[in-house]
Formats: structure tokens, sequence, C-alpha cells
């Protein structure tokens, strides 16, 4: 005799781990088929610490990055020059190489790279095109 699909499907729920974040202190719970991976920490603790570290300092960068950009503003005729479509392909493409450098152990980071800096250069002219109508033309 089956028993109801409600019964059943209750029963298989039960057998199934409960969901929960992952101990930050425990060691690892699961391996790569490739023994050439090299791990980065030897916690979920440690390695989140060291996300964090990178975090900042890609913030940092990021600020440093901005503050270029505003620079630039001074160096712009109209909103074209602004947005500089040719420089952006230039750009995305040259942070897709340079990850295409450092991609032997992630082979998605050119793809992830340049999807990253579409939206930032977005962002960045955005922000550049507030700071343009906040500049006035240098007399020649």
């Amino acid at each position: 005799m089956s028993q109801p699909k409600e019964h059943q499907a209750k029963e298989h729920q039960a057998k199934e781990p409960q969901a929960r974040e992952p101990r930050l202190d425990a060691g690892p719970v699961r391996r790569f088929r490739d023994p050439n991976v090299q791990p980065q920490a030897e916690t979920l603790g440690a390695l989140r610490a060291k996300i964090d570290a990178l975090d900042a300092q890609i913030v940092e960068l990021l600020a440093a990055r901005a503050l270029c950009v505003r620079d630039a503003t001074r160096f712009k005729r109209n909103s074209f020059e602004v947005s500089s479509p040719e420089r952006q392909a230039e750009v995305f493409a040259r942070v897709r190489e340079l990850a295409a450098a450092q991609a032997t152990e992630f082979p998605a980071l050119p793809d992830l790279v340049e999807a990253a800096y579409r939206v930032l250069v977005a962002g960045y002219i955005a922000a550049e095109a507030r700071f343009f109508a906040e500049t006035v033309p240098v007399a020649p």
C-alpha cells in the first residue's frame, strides 16, 4: 500500500538536512576533485576575513578611480565626451585582457570582470555627468 503524497513529501523533507548557514570555525566539508586547487584559508571564517580585507582594498581603489573620473570632467567639452564610447570600449577590452591573464584557476573571470566594469563605468559616467554640470568653460 502506498502512502499519500503529502506524507511522502514530509518524510523526504525529514531526511534532508536543515538549511542553515555554515559554521565559520569548522574545517571544510567538501573538497575539489582537482588536487592542484590551493585552499585560500583553513576555515570559512578566515576566508571571509580575507574577502572582507580584499573588499576594503577594492573600495579604496574604486574611490581613487572615482577621483580620477571626477577630474577627467575638466577635460571634456560636452556630454558625448563625458560618455566617451570609444574609451569605454578600450576599458572593457583592457580589463577583460587583464582578467584573462589571471583566469587560469577561475575561467569565468574575464566575463565576470567585464560585466562588473560595465556596471561600474555606467555609474562613474552618471556621476561624471553631474560633475560636468557643475563646471564652466575655461576662457581661452
